[in-house]
């Protein structure tokens, strides 16, 4: 499975001058700008897993693996979603003390979680995917909404990795460049679907980012 990234508002409930921040890294049974449906439960599997390392996933800036910033001492689940506290490396990362600053001032709200996706299901009713099970590779504290890429972007460069979006990706890409939600949801359910239950074959998916550029009006 593809690795993955949503970004998430983040309301750190406390910043404290130690580089110390709690708050909720995701709530459950709300469908966000993805389409998408976290479902508790979700994170269980994966937390357990890193217990058994006896470690946590690194804070990383802007998905930048070789720049951690800190760490996170603590991850669990309750009723509400996914609760974490983490430390910023404020004495020891220049960068971690430059994020700590921007958090404390409330210029920088955005979480990120990188993760690959083990157990999901369409819900028709809803229009949304549910996420059953995520594998949590890391959490970056990002500057949001400035990184955030475009719906067609994300769809462009999953191609261009040989993978495909999410159906809720490719359907709100589509929207974006013109089509009805109806059309999109069409071209979608009865394309790409046939498309992720399958292997992607290389031909399919380069005919696919083709297709696309061809429809954003690229040569």
């Amino acid at each position: 499975m593809t690795f993955k990234t949503k970004d998430l508002f983040f309301k750190a409930e406390a910043v404290q001058e130690d580089g110390f921040f709690c708050g909720y890294c995701n709530t459950f049974n709300v469908k966000d700008s993805y389409g998408d449906i976290v479902k508790k439960g979700a994170f269980l599997n994966s937390i357990q897993g890193w217990n058994a390392q006896n470690k946590m996933p690194p804070v990383l800036w802007n998905h930048d693996w070789n720049q951690p910033i800190g760490v996170w001492i603590s991850l669990k689940e309750d009723e509400k979603g996914l609760y974490g506290e983490g430390r910023l490396l404020v004495n020891e990362v220049a960068r971690a003390k430059e994020v700590h600053a921007l958090m404390v001032a409330g210029a920088i709200d955005g979480l990120s979680i990188g993760y690959r996706l083990n157990k999901w299901r369409y819900e028709e009713k809803d229009d949304a995917l549910e996420l059953l099970e995520i594998d949590l590779r890391e959490i970056s504290i990002v500057t949001f909404p400035a990184n955030e890429e475009s719906r067609v972007e994300v769809v462009k460069s999953a191609l261009s990795r040989g993978s495909l979006p999410t159906l809720s990706e490719f359907e709100k890409a589509l929207r974006d460049l013109g089509f009805s939600k109806t059309q999109a949801t069409i071209v979608a359910s009865h394309g790409l679907r046939k498309l992720i239950q399958g292997e992607p074959e290389k031909e399919q998916i380069s005919n696919a980012l083709n297709i696309l550029k061809s429809i954003n009006g690229e040569h």
